[in-house]
């Protein structure tokens, strides 16, 4: 390919798509940010590599440079390590960045919940592309702060959400947007997780640390908690400190077919309810409810208030009527979203696959919604070579991931403050609860003492004492982070 060819005609052409995997000359992809390897490649940083940190390692390994890898648990990571021997090893990620800064162009974030905005709110700071897991972040603020710093930096980004990227998220948004189904007023979701244990009592053991892993770099800007075996590598997610539950887990594959189709942003009420709710567990089952405002009408659609449910643990939204009897209501995917329009209900699985509309009838909508030819994580390297000037946003750019979050954030702050009683009224652009009053507390149970002693059961919970509802409120929001750990500050 000629270098006299413009960046601008190149993507005009649509060649990128049709090169996928290529390796495109420079002066075609430009140098906008950081270090560019002489072959085009990017050097790319991983932090957490031995869960969905391999999967997007194997996404990109065969066109990109994976320079370095850093985990806090050297006996998950080994494998990966042992894959890529010529990548240096790190514990903790500011020394990978101190060290290795230069050299990297991009960053994959893969750790657990709590730990997500941090890194890759310090590698946004230094110019780095990053593509983060879902959830984004574990907090509505880390939400915003990312949203606002992608904006600043003018960095690549992409939330681990893979189904953003697939072609029945494109369905769900073209028929919808089409007017295909009519106006929607509610949306029910729902997931079999949590499939990890939840709804568990603090551990009373205090285990010792295993030597392939540094507690201290896992509990990151978190609580400082004794170790227990049960809180890693994998069953954090049930833990508040560290996960956000099956809302975390699920709700960002699941809640992105609803929160793109129809044009969400930030709800205006939240209320929550669970099975036993204790003070650092996620319950067994959750149901949400979020109502989003009336938004701008599209050409063919309305877009009035609507509810938007969740259910997970088991729990399901009613079957509609006209389902299918005898027919399953969720997917074996683990997933279900039901669209209730005024002319149709639209059905999907998990990330949107196989959309139907209950009435039988198969939609001749025009394809509005971006298609991505290649994977979720190379549509993000593709997007890291192009000039900030002329870049595609990714399928879940920050723009719209970190928007998103908030509403996955939000069902975890409803079900944490259902003991107000109350549905909770959200003032999304200054991140704060309305209707909670300045002497209001809450309390939570800590411990489930239910016991059965000769057939007879006892009930003997055991609460946190009472604590200032705005203030906990508060903290759920924006977490205090322990000394040692920051963010950058909020960009203006």
């Amino acid at each position: 390919m000629s270098e006299e060819i413009s960046r601008r005609q190149f993507l005009k052409s649509g060649a990128m798509s049709a090169l996928g995997l290529m390796v495109v000359p420079s002066s075609v992809l430009g140098k906008a940010f950081g270090h560019v390897a002489p072959s085009d490649k990017l050097n790319i940083a991983v932090v957490g590599i031995g869960g969905m940190g391999h999967a997007n390692i194997n996404a990109v390994k065969e066109t990109e440079n994976i320079v370095a890898l850093c985990d806090v648990n050297w006996n998950y990571a080994k494998g990966v390590f042992d894959e890529f021997p010529k990548a240096k090893r790190y514990w903790d990620y500011r020394k990978m960045f101190d060290e290795m800064g230069p050299e990297i162009d991009a960053v994959i974030v893969a750790t657990p919940d709590h730990t997500h905005a941090i890194i890759a709110a310090d590698a946004m700071t230094m110019g780095k592309h990053v593509f983060v897991q879902k959830p984004l972040t574990h907090s509505v603020y880390e939400s915003r702060l990312l949203t606002k710093l992608a904006e600043t930096t003018g960095v690549a980004t992409q939330m681990g959400n893979q189904g953003a990227s697939w072609e029945g998220t494109n369905l769900v948004c073209d028929w919808i947007w089409n007017g295909e189904i009519g106006d929607v007023t509610l949306v029910e979701c729902a997931t079999d997780r949590p499939i990890w244990p939840q709804g568990l009592n603090i551990p009373e053991k205090v285990d010792k640390v295993p030597k392939y892993l540094d507690w201290d770099l896992f509990t990151g800007p978190a609580k400082m908690n004794p170790y227990n075996e049960i809180y890693q590598p994998w069953n954090w997610r049930g833990w508040w400190d560290y996960g956000t539950g099956a809302l975390g887990d699920m709700a960002c594959h699941i809640l992105h077919q609803p929160f793109k189709a129809l044009n969400l942003k930030y709800p205006i009420k939240a209320e929550g309810s669970s099975t036993l709710l204790l003070s650092a567990c996620a319950p067994q089952a959750q149901h949400v409810k979020l109502t989003f405002p009336a938004r701008d009408n599209m050409a063919k659609v309305a877009m009035p208030e609507v509810e938007v449910h969740w259910y997970d643990g088991g729990l399901l939204p009613d079957r509609p009527a006209g389902f299918p009897q005898g027919k399953a209501l969720m997917p074996a995917n683990g997933g279900l979203t039901i669209f209730h329009g005024t002319k149709d209900t639209l059905i999907c699985g998990c990330y949107g696959t196989e959309p139907f509309l209950l009435s039988g009838r198969t939609p001749n909508a025009p394809k509005v919604a971006r298609r991505v030819p290649t994977s979720h994580e190379m549509d993000w390297v593709r997007a890291c070579k192009e000039s900030k000037e002329n870049r595609v946003k990714c399928n879940s750019d920050f723009s719209e991931a970190g928007p998103f979050n908030e509403m996955v954030a939000m069902g975890v702050l409803a079900v944490r403050l259902q003991g107000l009683n109350k549905t909770l009224e959200w003032d999304g652009e200054n991140m704060c609860f309305t209707n909670i009053g300045d002497n209001e507390e809450i309390k939570t149970v800590i411990k489930d003492g239910f016991k059965i002693h000769n057939g007879h059961p006892t009930f003997d919970k055991t609460w946190t004492d009472p604590v200032n509802a705005r203030e906990f409120a508060a903290e759920l929001i924006k977490h205090n982070y322990r000394d040692g750990w920051k963010l950058p500050d909020m960009p203006a």
